[in-house]
């Protein structure tokens, strides 16, 4: 489960996507997430993310 706290989740998914996952969708598919809502979860704390970067910013 993902964490609810947009600041941790940020942190949290950040980390996930530095360290184990090559792209946004391949942590989603892994983790069975929500692409769109774990977008606007991050949206809603003014991140979005950068395919180039990997990482929301």
């Amino acid at each position: 489960m993902l964490p609810q706290d947009p600041i941790i989740l940020l942190s949290y998914v950040n980390t996930k996507l530095r360290d184990q996952y090559a792209s946004l969708d391949a942590l989603c598919d892994d983790l069975d997430a929500d692409r769109e809502e774990l977008v606007r979860k991050l949206e809603g704390v003014n991140y979005c993310y950068s395919e180039e970067k990997n990482q929301f910013i």
